[in-house]
């Protein structure tokens, strides 16, 4: 089968295109998934390009999405045919988070999906929701799930509440679609005009361009009438922060999910205590959230937003794509 491996040291460079050997017919308790499609992540990204070291030879990408090809003996949540989508952490089925590192997570501590196919226990994949393509549902692994569980599981959201979105990657177009879908209102920033009058087509109430107004949590205080934001999905880490901090609503929340702009810097803790705010870190979810996740996508009828679509033997341009910026939304891999 087709694969592509990160070999060391790690560039987009060395990104190599292999042949290895079909993973074969599943054992009990297994099922064989024919990977169709994939998407790109912040995460991804990190691992391919050295930033994250993994072992030589890792197949990277923590998103699979396909088709179930074979189950094996005692499978019953599957069957041949069946639509599915991985999970991020395998072995966190439910409950309090489990892990503090991604030694379990598909394409960096274990071998991930830039492949054709797998066979793997059930515990990593849920189904997928109905009318998907899969391309949609390889969206869902790591960006989806992360939004999910910002608003819902950890928010938690409440319709009328205020949400505030950092820029126009794949969690925060989704953070966007989801608080609207739960009957919130959404304020955004971006570098792009353009980008900004997408996002106003996604249903964001207020825009921000945060390069004309840097000092944005001052213009969210006053677009909401000195409220604040209700939850704030926070993607950019120190570089952000302090704006984040200045914009967030008293007793408000805070989901700590990137660190685009660096993994440490100063931080106005007496300002976030004066809120008497909640700053949550958090990394994806468990398998039971991305069940209630895909069940809410049915309900709701929302359907993620891929800016391109590569084939697997395009995987570092597609990153080069997604360094570049110019995306909005998810950046796909079809296999």
């Amino acid at each position: 089968m087709k694969t592509i491996a990160v070999r060391n040291p790690a560039t987009l460079e060395s990104l190599e295109m292999q042949d290895r050997p079909d993973p074969g017919d599943p054992g009990p308790g297994e099922i064989r998934v024919r990977i169709h499609a994939s998407s790109l992540n912040f995460h991804d990204y990190s691992v391919v390009s050295g930033v994250m070291p993994t072992e030589d030879g890792r197949i990277p990408m923590s998103d699979g999405a396909g088709e179930v090809e074979a189950v094996g003996q005692g499978v019953q949540e599957f069957a041949v045919g069946d639509s599915v989508v991985s999970t991020f952490f395998p072995p966190w089925l439910a409950g309090p988070p489990p892990l503090g590192d991604f030694s379990q997570t598909p394409g960096d501590g274990i071998d991930g999906y830039a492949r054709e196919a797998v066979v793997r226990p059930v515990n990593y994949f849920t189904r997928a929701p109905k009318g998907y393509t899969h391309e949609e549902a390889a969206t869902l692994t790591t960006a989806g799930l992360t939004a999910w569980r910002a608003l819902v599981v950890d928010g938690p959201i409440k319709a009328g509440n205020t949400v505030l979105t950092l820029g126009t990657g794949g969690v925060s177009i989704f953070a966007v679609q989801l608080a609207k879908m739960m009957g919130a209102k959404v304020i955004s920033t971006s570098s792009s005009d353009a980008k900004l009058e997408r996002l106003k087509g996604l249903g964001a109430d207020h825009v921000i361009n945060y390069k004309t107004e840097p000092e944005w949590g001052k213009r969210v205080m006053e677009l909401t009438g000195g409220h604040g934001a209700d939850h704030i999905v926070e993607v950019g880490g120190p570089g952000t922060l302090p704006q984040s901090i200045q914009a967030v609503a008293i007793g408000g929340h805070i989901a700590l999910i990137g660190v685009l702009t660096g993994v440490a810097g100063d931080i106005p803790t007496a300002r976030l205590m004066a809120k008497q705010a909640r700053l949550q870190g958090l990394i994806v979810g468990s398998r039971s959230q991305q069940q209630e996740f895909v069940r809410a996508l049915e309900v709701g009828g929302l359907k993620p937003v891929i800016d391109r679509t590569f084939p697997l033997e395009g995987l570092a341009e597609a990153f080069r794509y997604e360094a570049s910026g110019q995306h909005f939304g998810k950046i796909c891999i079809g296999i």
